[in-house]
């Protein structure tokens, strides 16, 4: 009885759910086009980031050579925005994250992958709107600030703000309109402030071209120490040291500083998955999606690649200012009035920014909302603009309070876990749907190829062998030498239980190389977990692949989708152990939510207890899954029409 409630439980936290990608209709509003898509992720991805942390990072860390920082994290990034272009063309539907979980791996990893999402978007929201007004007050005199702390002032150290930001609230609630009032004047916006933002980077590029000095590029350190040390006149207020020098050159802290600061830039590349929120409000989304993501982290790579370049030939990296370094850079050069287009280039960055963490968010807690997971009063939709009016006001309510009263530095570490375990999840799903047997991906064909379907073949005469290959047994041969050339039950659960295991010791090799160093027990544990994961990747890359076409397919399976997982992985056990402690208390707050309302309340449980459940065909006398019964669905309907059509005729 007990192990009977036990599996009961566990199928509805595993199961999946079925989506019908070929309807053309949507409650959202379809208007968006590829061009949008691209200016969304540029705006999101080139935020205020490629103002400051090009400096941080080269004078920290990689110098000069913060210019291969950015193509390691650049590369790094770009496996996971290939996965996320695949289920773009795989499931063209609003959710991005949440919802390719929830075809693959079941509802309880959905409701954790959306749930954290809301959780990064909010935090994003509230503290990009904190730096867009604090930047702003820089340029007035710091007005705000004074007024704030002399009127406002809150005593809550540790837990809430020095004073409230009251300005942030405003910016915060004029881009909650705008979301409300429309998308596509959204998206307008968006495109105005992203080209802005472009034209100011292009500047700066050119400015670095005509002032720069590649003679930045092959500092020598002891003739800055002895220039140092020999002269009165003291050009900055910074006096350099040997630590700070490095060993000068291109390369002043060595390919490891290369990489350390490649990890820093990882982060910069974070937002072009708000893309993937698009599904159902973008025409042609099964092309417009992958082309959008794609294109959007090239130009993010190319004008973070440029800028960080341009800063370096102007000033030296061991000069740089580690909070403002476009400004002292043009200083540095002579160009102060440059200064002004570098202040006005960060508040457009900083509005792009901004909209591209508010536009996604409504748009999870929406699907979530719809699939019954959260609150069913989050789902509705405005007639008139075709926008989720109720998850936009709610979202943007609570991102003002959090920006109006909390200090959020503590807090953004939150983000990265969230967005890192949304990549990592996705990527593992790649991997999984591409081994199965039966997807409903079979359906986004048609879509995909603009073929109608064969209306003259009925359910029985569609080729049952490509659904069901030939039945196999386990065995070790079956491991690396499968007898089907299709996916098969047999091939589809390897892979599932690879896949399964990989993920375990992708994070157990990332727990030790971060706190096992190079003690001989942690290189010892690395290299068998290395050698047991490429071997685990050798069975993977032996099973058949569905040949479903899409309009994109990630290249290079497994391993693409493995390196992601394991960067990803390493980057979120770097993360300190407060920040781990946060993610626990918001964990067990949505676990409240799901146990106590989503799991009850889910679309997919309501449907189970609609009546028994019939199947529509049989194969060889056996009734298909739900899956297979929504992949024969369409092709049914389409001979039953032409049948009354023919009868018609007669």
């Amino acid at each position: 009885m007990i192990l009977a409630k036990l599996k009961d439980v566990g199928k509805q936290l595993l199961r999946v759910k079925v989506v019908d990608c070929n309807a053309e209709d949507s409650r959202l509003c379809r208007c968006l086009n590829t061009f949008d898509l691209v200016a969304l992720g540029v705006g999101s991805t080139l935020g205020a980031g490629v103002y400051v942390l090009a400096g941080a990072v080269a004078r920290s860390s990689s110098g000069p050579a913060i210019v291969l920082s950015f193509l390691i994290a650049a590369l790094a990034s770009v496996l996971a925005g290939l996965c996320y272009a695949e289920f773009g063309a795989r499931v063209p539907k609003t959710g991005s994250a949440y919802l390719y979980s929830y075809v693959t791996v079941g509802e309880l990893w959905a409701f954790i992958t959306g749930w954290n999402l809301i959780l990064s978007y909010i935090i994003g929201t509230s503290s990009v709107a904190r730096a867009w007004s604090a930047t702003f007050d820089e340029l007035i005199g710091r007005h705000i600030e004074i007024f704030c702390r002399r009127y406002m002032t809150i005593n809550a150290p540790g837990i809430l703000a020095e004073y409230p930001d009251i300005f942030a609230v405003f910016i915060i609630l004029i881009l909650t309109g705008l979301l409300v009032f429309g998308v596509k004047e959204s998206a307008m916006v968006n495109k105005v402030f992203t080209c802005i933002n472009v034209l100011v980077l292009l500047f700066v590029v050119i400015s670095g071209m005509v002032k720069g000095n590649l003679e930045n590029w092959d500092v020598n350190p002891e003739k800055v120490l002895n220039f140092t040390r020999n002269s009165s006149h003291n050009m900055t207020d910074y006096l350099p040291t040997k630590e700070s020098l490095g060993q000068g050159g291109f390369m002043p802290f060595g390919f490891s500083g290369v990489l350390s600061g490649a990890a820093t830039c990882f982060y910069a590349f974070i937002g072009f998955d708000c893309i993937a929120t698009t599904g159902e409000e973008v025409k042609n989304p099964q092309r417009a999606i992958p082309v959008g993501i794609v294109a959007s982290l090239l130009i993010c790579f190319v004008a973070y690649f440029c800028v960080s370049a341009a800063l370096t030939v102007m000033m030296p990296y061991y000069l740089l200012d580690r909070n403002s370094p476009l400004p002292v850079a043009f200083k540095y050069v002579g160009w102060e009035g440059a200064t002004y287009a570098v202040a006005i280039g960060s508040l457009c960055a900083l509005s792009t920014s901004l909209l591209g963490s508010m536009f996604p968010m409504p748009r999870v807690i929406w699907a979530m909302a719809e699939d019954g997971l959260l609150f069913k009063c989050l789902a509705k939709i405005s007639e008139r603009t075709k926008t989720p009016l109720t998850a936009t006001i709610t979202s943007g309510v609570v991102a003002a309070v959090m920006a109006f009263l909390f200090d959020l530095k503590d807090l953004v570490d939150l983000m990265s876990i969230g967005t890192l375990l949304a990549y990592t999840l996705v990527a593992a799903c790649v991997l999984v749907l591409r081994y199965q047997p039966v997807q409903p991906s079979a359906a986004y064909e048609m879509a995909n190829t603009q073929e109608e379907p064969d209306n003259n073949e009925s359910c029985s005469e569609v080729n049952m062998d490509m659904l069901y290959p030939p039945a196999d047994r386990f065995s070790i041969r079956n491991l690396f030498c499968p007898s089907n050339t299709e996916p098969s039950r047999l091939s589809g659960s390897i892979v599932n239980v690879c896949t399964s295991i990989l993920g375990v010791l992708v994070f157990v090799f990332s727990i030790v190389a971060v706190h096992g160093g190079m003690a001989p027990w942690s290189l010892t544990i690395l290299t068998i977990v290395t050698v047991t994961c490429l071997v685990l990747c050798g069975i993977v890359c032996r099973q058949p692949q569905s040949r479903t076409k899409l309009a994109f397919k990630v290249p290079l399976l497994p391993f693409l989708p493995v390196v992601s997982m394991f960067i990803n992985v390493y980057l979120m056990m770097q993360l300190g152990g407060g920040t781990w402690l946060r993610f626990a208390i918001w964990m067990a707050l949505g676990f409240v939510i799901y146990f106590g309302y989503g799991i009850r309340n889910s679309a997919e449980a309501t449907s189970n207890k609609s009546g028994p459940y019939k199947p529509a065909c049989t194969i060889k006398g056996e009734p298909m899954t739900k899956e297979k019964e929504a992949f024969l669905r369409d092709g049914q309907s389409a001979a039953a029409d032409d049948e009354d059509e023919d009868d018609d005729e007669d």
